[in-house]
């Protein structure tokens, strides 16, 4: 029985190596080599020149500045992934980030990302660290009263990532007694510990994480967006596997200051021409959708006011 346990966990360790090196020959550390966005084929967004924002004091101060600070993911296939070798940062979450610098009269190419864990969001946005945020931030009624969302821009929806050989899970309802793996303060990580009690719940900081615990079986399943998933199944299509239906339905937004509407009402004006203009289209299938996600109809925007 100790011999059979072992293999696996070798050949786990094996599988950790080998990704690791085949992204290194491929230039991108950490990403899905041959599936990943390439920087030549991404989508060009003309910027605003002319364009004024005197209501914002985030653009005002961003103005001043020169450029916009985008607090961002750095470990999310087709999302939010950051090159260690280039430090370049792609994604589909990357190309919102620069539709909305570009729209708001800011060249793209002078961004500053920072990376920022899903914890600590509201305070970056808070403090001023960044101007905006773009990385899988689910809109919610209890974030709505600490920070602005643009948007929302997508579609997500809870799912569960096993290893393809697991057979015991099939859905949320499979948990009792798994250890499940989730980002501190991120909405799933809330969903499960509400929902089912019964599982053990297991935090990191971000998603890479769990899934390099869910492949050397410390953990039993990975729990977040089905978007998130499936960017970490497409880096290794023999060894892991989404399962079940997603079980919540997760918008996405940009994250604003709490008291700046006039940069969250630009941002969704922004957002509804990259619709019509046939950008938000580009922005996806030449990043989100190489992971086999069909190019969905986008969310409607909701131009929510504050009472």
């Amino acid at each position: 029985m100790t011999a059979v346990k072992t293999f696996p966990r070798a050949a786990a360790a094996l599988l950790l190596a080998a990704l690791a090196v085949l992204a290194a020959a491929c230039g991108k550390p950490g990403s899905p080599p041959a599936k990943g966005p390439r920087g030549d084929e991404l989508p060009h967004y003309p910027v605003q020149t002319r364009f004024q924002l005197p209501d914002s004091a985030t653009w005002q101060k961003a103005k001043r500045r020169g450029h916009f600070a985008v607090g961002v993911k750095e470990d999310q296939p087709y999302l939010g992934e950051r090159d260690p070798a280039s430090g370049e940062y792609r994604g589909f979450d990357i190309e919102i980030a620069k539709m909305m610098s570009a729209a708001l009269g800011f060249d793209p190419k002078g961004i500053a990302y920072k990376t920022i864990a899903s914890a600590n969001r509201e305070t970056a946005l808070q403090n001023g660290q960044i101007d905006y945020y773009v990385g899988t931030y689910t809109i919610n009624d209890l974030r709505k009263k600490q920070v602005g969302f643009a948007g929302p821009y997508y579609m997500a929806g809870q799912s569960l990532l096993v290893r393809k050989d697991e057979t015991d899970i099939k859905g949320p309802k499979d948990l009792a007694g798994k250890r499940v793996c989730s980002a501190a303060g991120s909405t799933p990580y809330q969903r499960i510990k509400a929902d089912h009690p019964e599982a053990v719940l297991v935090a990191y900081d971000t998603y890479s994480i769990c899934v390099d615990n869910l492949l050397t079986f410390q953990v039993d399943a990975v729990t977040t967006d089905d978007a998130i998933l499936l960017g970490y199944a497409a880096k290794a299509p023999d060894e892991m596997k989404l399962v079940g239906k997603p079980f919540s339905e997760e918008s996405y937004g940009i994250g604003v200051p709490l008291k700046d509407p006039a940069l969250r009402f630009a941002m969704d004006d922004a957002l509804e021409a990259a619709e019509k203009n046939g950008n938000w289209k580009k922005a996806y299938d030449a990043t989100l959708g190489l992971s086999g996600v069909p190019t969905p109809k986008p969310p409607r925007i909701d131009r929510y006011t504050v009472s």
